[in-house]
């Protein structure tokens, strides 16, 4: 063959490779070219569901450890199960996301609260995270009946929040009458997140409550940009700064003069993966995920791609499936607050999309 020939085919070759991989590594930046890390964490989403799936209780329920906090467990439980687009009446999860809807209205007390009071001493969480889970859940039922139930709990639910909000706007770990008005961070989120549920589901949530809850976190928030852990101290916590910023958003408080400084603390707190140096590791990076997925762009591709790999990394395995250990609250909790992570890019609860 002509060398003419073949040193112009070898040349033309190159340039292809090249164009080829520009294109690669373009699409690599801008959090489009996921197809490789995509099958390994679509296959451990099912095995994590499954595994969660496979400790349900009959009762419909799951537990943390000691049988505690069945309500909040089951909640967020329920909601990585929804993520993955099953409802009631359709998908894999049909049946166990249909038993964590009934445990959870069973729940529902004449005072609205949902959850009991005697046997969990933190009930405001599982209060929250019942109504999230509820409200995504009555976005898409069909049943008239089953929706005017839902439609009954959370409206009640809603009015128990604003009783139990505290005269400074954030909640305790229980109702301010019952804890003499303490506040605390993560409770409050949790409310928040709850009543942004119902109002995106069409539950009346007074204003006053969100605009209270709001100007709570405004007052937590430091000069540096961290959240405290309550209204009357504790110092800046990375936590609770995550949570506090998806807690905003949440409220439609894009503009919020307080975030831009309130993300640096985070991105310097919870941007390096790797960096174990605080308190609450999982729950921390449950609501810096959910900030970065609304930040998207180059910052979400590149929070996605570490995430993915430490969370993948570090699930174990056994028979059932795909789990998360974790020692003082238990499996439950770390697998399904992973798995929520995991799923965001689906887009498929309102309270989690852009």
């Amino acid at each position: 063959m002509n060398p003419a020939l073949i040193n112009s085919l070898y040349m033309s070759l190159r340039v292809c490779q090249n164009v080829l991989l520009g294109v690669a590594i373009w699409l690599s930046a801008t959090g489009m070219l996921f197809a490789a890390s995509d099958v390994k964490v679509d296959e451990a989403v099912q095995r994590g569901l499954n595994w969660l799936t496979g400790r349900q209780s009959r009762r419909g329920s799951w537990t943390a450890n000691e049988q505690r906090y069945p309500t909040a467990m089951t909640a967020l439980a329920g909601t990585a199960l929804l993520m993955e687009g099953s409802t009631t009446t359709q998908g894999r999860y049909a049946d166990a996301i249909q038993q964590a809807v009934d445990y959870l209205a069973s729940r529902s007390r004449s005072n609205g609260l949902i959850g009991d009071p005697k046997t969990d001493d933190r009930y405001t969480y599982g209060h929250g995270f019942a109504m999230l889970f509820l409200s995504q859940v009555l976005g898409e039922e069909e049943d008239e009946r089953r929706r005017e139930e839902l439609v009954r709990v959370l409206g009640k639910a809603v009015e128990f929040s604003g009783r139990a909000q505290t005269k400074d706007g954030g909640w305790g770990y229980v109702s301010a009458k019952d804890g003499n008005n303490f506040d605390e961070g993560s409770t409050t989120i949790t409310q928040v997140q709850g009543l942004r549920g119902c109002r995106n589901a069409g539950i009346p949530v007074p204003r006053e409550i969100i605009g209270k809850a709001i100007s709570y976190i405004h007052r937590c928030t430091m000069p540096d940009g961290g959240v405290q852990y309550s209204s009357k101290g504790g110092g800046g916590r990375p936590a609770i700064s995550a949570a506090a910023i998806a807690c905003l958003f949440n409220a439609g408080e894009y503009d919020d003069t307080h975030v831009p400084r309130m993300l640096n603390y985070a991105e310097k707190h919870l941007g390096n993966i790797s960096n174990n140096g605080f308190g609450h590791w999982h729950y921390a990076h449950f609501y810096y995920a959910q900030v970065m997925y609304r930040e998207g762009g180059q910052k979400w591709a590149s929070y996605r791609n570490q995430i993915e790999k430490r969370l993948i990394s570090e699930a174990q395995k056994d028979n059932s499936g795909l789990f998360w250990p974790q020692g003082y609250i238990g499996h439950v909790y770390t697998t399904a607050t992973n798995l929520t992570i995991l799923q965001l890019e689906k887009g498929s609860l309102p309270i989690y999309q852009r």
